[in-house]
């Protein structure tokens, strides 16, 4: 409850202040912002954000960056290393990490994380650490950096033991995905823990609906079918009939223009829980025609009509291949032993987010 009294040690890192020391805030330039960013971010180059013992939570990120074009937003690459282990439990680029895939930066609001007016990005991810926490950010694009600006917000002294779950996140993309074959969003085992959502981005290939794609979430023992089956890529952001960007606390779209969808949902009302293992996939499949579908597709067209009494059998559901990238966000605990390994840069960087010419958006600066 924030309410009750702690013995709790509020700490905050910065460029100003990077060890997060009490006492040491706003010492540069006699108080008179001397040192607010990271400045001349080498392209290529790992900056160290924090580097902290335990225990601790951290409760709040927030990061900008001078440069924030859809190149910037896929190959600035976040990683969080917890309990001093070397492989790191979270590394994605920062614009999918804050919410908004395909390098774009657009106002995206939810109570965990956000880029607030596209420009400042926000975690409110709580993220335990019991011995250490080390984050750090890579720039991989090709270009230096004049200013990366950050401050994370943390506590000292929590009580975190082995039955909380640190937090992971993952970067995945396939583009194209192989037809027929559903997109992975996330998949680990080895330790219990509780899948909290995700950033999706679609890029879709080919014209005509694409949203009826099946969210599905293999629990432990599941095999060939799974515990949880959602209706449609819509509906699993708890949307209906079509798609308009909008946001709400856990789930919304907030790009959907030129060609380009970012969605996220976060099961925190409805947490998945899961003991061995999860895998959580989501169809490529949108609703069509067969003649329509076969004009795309040909032969190779897998179709199931809509079996409903009052529809021409022609007219049904078709798997499709199309763009697809996620950031998956869980806890587990012990730590996952294996992470997917981040697309490379060109897989990264290839398709990315493109404003209308004439019309000015933030991903232009």
């Amino acid at each position: 409850m924030l309410y009750r009294l702690r013995e709790l040690h509020s700490r905050s890192a910065s460029a100003e202040n990077p060890k997060a020391l009490p006492g040491q805030g706003g010492t540069a330039g006699h108080g008179i912002k001397g040192s607010p960013a990271i400045k001349d971010f080498k392209a290529g180059s790992t900056a160290v954000l924090l580097d902290q013992k335990g225990p601790g939570l951290i409760r709040h990120m927030w990061m900008t960056s001078h440069a924030r074009k859809p190149v910037h937003m896929r190959n600035l690459i976040v990683r969080m290393y917890w309990e001093g282990n070397d492989t790191p439990s979270v590394e994605s680029p920062l614009g999918d990490f804050f919410g908004v895939a395909f390098g774009a930066t657009v106002p995206m609001y939810s109570d965990f994380v956000s880029m607030q007016e596209g420009r400042g990005f926000n975690s409110y991810i709580p993220m335990p650490f019991g011995k250490s926490a080390r984050i750090t950010i890579t720039n991989n694009s090709d270009t230096d950096i004049d200013w990366f600006f950050y401050q994370i917000d943390f506590t000292l002294g929590d009580p975190i033991g082995d039955e909380d779950g640190r937090f992971h996140a993952a970067f995945r993309r396939e583009n194209p995905c192989p037809y027929g074959h559903d997109f992975t969003i996330l998949d680990t085992k080895g330790s219990p823990g509780m899948y909290m959502g995700c950033v999706l981005g679609v890029r879709p290939l080919a014209p005509g609906w694409w949203g009826e794609g099946e969210v599905k979430m293999y629990i432990d023992t599941d095999d060939q079918y799974p515990t949880i089956c959602g209706t449609g890529t819509e509906d699993y952001i708890g949307s209906a009939w079509g798609l308009d960007e909008h946001c709400t606390r856990f789930q919304g779209a907030p790009l959907h223009r030129n060609g380009f969808t970012s969605l996220y949902r976060f099961h925190i009302p409805d947490p998945v829980y899961f003991q061995k293992r999860i895998r959580v996939t989501i169809q490529q499949m949108g609703a069509a025609m067969k003649s329509d579908a076969e004009k795309i597709y040909g032969d190779k067209l897998i179709f199931e009509p809509k079996n409903h009494p009052r529809r021409d059998p022609n007219d049904g559901f078709y798997l499709r291949s199309d763009d697809y990238s996620a950031t998956a966000y869980w806890y587990q605990y012990p730590l996952a032993k294996t992470m997917p390994d981040l697309p490379d840069k060109a897989t990264r960087s290839a398709d990315l987010y493109r404003a209308r010419a004439g019309r000015k958006k933030n991903a232009d600066l």
